[in-house]
Parts: structure tokens; C-alpha cells; sequence
């Protein structure tokens, strides 16, 4: 089912105790199933659930305007560009970078932590010949 969801949805489905309670203000365990205090309990802000999935939404809203205009074809061919840019063949003893998934995921116009600082290294540079046998001996 396609969704043209522009923001992501508001939470979780999870019913409270107000929602699922009988005649007498008591949870009904014959239709809603068992009561979770942990889902309860661990209640997100609406807020804070829309910027965790908000990327997912825009990409998926792109996908379904990609289906209905071109066809089926152009979202399956991008995810398959997607997959093969993001096995990453890294020679070592170079930085990383993937500039072909970050333009495929239409990153390409952003500025991120790693554009302006770089990615953190956490061991101290080898010379190329040392790390390509490492990686070879693997």
C-alpha cells in the first residue's frame, strides 16, 4: 500500500488503559490482549517518534512519487543503486567516503558532522602495504 505521508505518523499505536477499558474502568484482556506496562511506561514524545523517522518518510514518499510517475522500474532500480553503493570496496589507509550513496540518497546538498570534522579515526595511521594485508589475511 503506498503512503504520500508527508510527516511521520504521530506514535506507536499502543491503546492506554482509558482506551481499552470496560464498563467497570478495567482493562478488557478478552479483546485487547494483554495489558504491557512497559509500553506504558516507555511512552515517546510525539516530537521526539517524528524526528526519529522522518529521513524513512521522505524517502518513502519519494519512492511512491518515483512509482506512480515512472513506474514500477525507477524505486526498485534506485534501491538496487542504493545496495550496490553501499557495500563500499574501501582501500585502506584512504578516508572514507561514499559521495556515490550520499547523492543517490540526495544527502548530496547537505552539511553533516563528518563534511566539516571528518570521521573520527581510533587507531593511529598504517602505511597501505600494512592494512592490505590485513584485509587480505582476513
Amino acid at each position: 500500500m503506498s503512503s504520500f505521508r508527508l510527516v511521520p505518523s504521530s506514535s506507536d499505536k499502543t491503546a492506554s488503559v482509558q482506551d481499552t477499558s470496560n464498563s467497570l474502568g478495567l482493562h478488557d484482556t478478552m479483546r485487547y490482549g494483554l495489558r504491557s506496562l512497559a509500553t506504558e511506561a516507555r511512552a515517546q514524545s510525539e516530537l521526539k517518534h517524528r524526528l526519529d523517522n522522518w529521513e524513512e518518510t521522505q524517502d518513502n514518499l519519494q519512492l511512491t512519487f518515483q512509482r506512480h510517475i515512472y513506474g514500477v522500474h525507477a524505486p526498485i532500480r534506485l534501491m538496487m543503486e542504493r545496495k550496490i553503493a553501499s557495500t563500499n570496496m574501501h582501500i585502506p589507509a584512504f578516508p572514507r567516503s561514499n559521495v556515490h550513496l550520499d547523492i543517490l540518497m540526495g544527502r548530496d546538498e547537505t552539511l553533516d558532522f563528518a563534511d566539516i570534522f571528518g570521521e573520527v579515526e581510533t587507531s593511529p595511521p598504517m602505511d597501505i602495504h600494512e592494512q592490505m594485508e590485513r584485509k587480505l589475511r582476513k
